[in-house]
């Protein structure tokens, strides 16, 4: 049997899952274990991905979370490269208005609808990016809306990317990670970092490990279903069902 070590994404529900269903515990523990034996990516950077993944805000899953960040410690992740992924994983909820703002101007337009005016504001942070062309034009829609907010969403997020403190390669394997997870599947993300990683280095075989991470995710909910089963299981048998 497999230690807790080396099960990667499970936690103590894979115990209860072998008792219960112990060939198909093995096929999946396999499958999601993967990553952590192919040595494509470093286990700091597979535990990196896995703080990432469960800490999104399009996840929020605590118990992963805690997990890969004891793991990635382990690896030899500093509290900035960990804090550096949190970050990332917060300012993900852009996609919000990459999504919705154009929708929200299309649709304006159909209804003859027009935004307030609002004063001329200097929008500092947005002009960099464009001088040193980092800006994406999925931005524009809510630039357009709100050039005031906008910037102050870029000079929140630009500092991150900019930081240094983890390498250009890991934060586009990190933002593919993000755009492509099941919980969130935003396809301009995942194509744009996908093309930045390959531009700064990246193999496709990494890329493909980091989709691989994504899937594996997936035993999330055996994590969470099977120990709620087993209580209420316990349960049902107490009353006499």
């Amino acid at each position: 049997m497999q230690t807790k070590a080396e099960t990667g994404p499970w936690d103590d529900a894979l115990v209860q899952l072998r008792e219960w269903d112990p060939a198909w515990a093995e096929k999946c523990t396999r499958m999601a274990t993967n990553p952590w034996r192919s040595g494509v990516l470093s286990r700091k950077l597979v535990e990196l991905i896995g703080v990432g993944l469960n800490a999104a805000c399009t996840n929020l899953n605590p118990e992963g979370t805690r997990r890969h960040i004891r793991a990635a410690l382990s690896a030899g992740a500093t509290r900035d490269e960990i804090l550096t992924v949190l970050k990332m994983a917060s300012v993900m909820s852009i996609h919000s208005c990459s999504l919705g703002a154009p929708i929200l101007l299309d649709e304006a337009k159909s209804a003859g609808a027009m935004p307030t005016a609002k004063p001329a504001a200097p929008t500092p942070a947005c002009d960099k990016m464009k001088t040193i062309g980092q800006w994406n034009v999925a931005w524009d829609p809510f630039y357009e809306l709100d050039p005031v907010w906008t910037d102050e969403f870029m000079a929140t997020g630009a500092g991150i990317y900019a930081s240094g403190i983890l390498p250009a390669k890991d934060v586009e394997l990190l933002s593919i990670a993000f755009d492509a997870s099941y919980t969130h599947m935003y396809a301009p993300g995942t194509r744009r970092h996908i093309h930045n990683a390959l531009n700064v280095g990246a193999t496709m075989e990494e890329i493909m490990e980091v989709l691989k991470l994504c899937v594996v995710q997936g035993v999330q909910a055996c994590n969470l279903g099977v120990p709620i089963l087993s209580d209420e299981l316990a349960r049902h048998a107490a009353v006499g069902g």
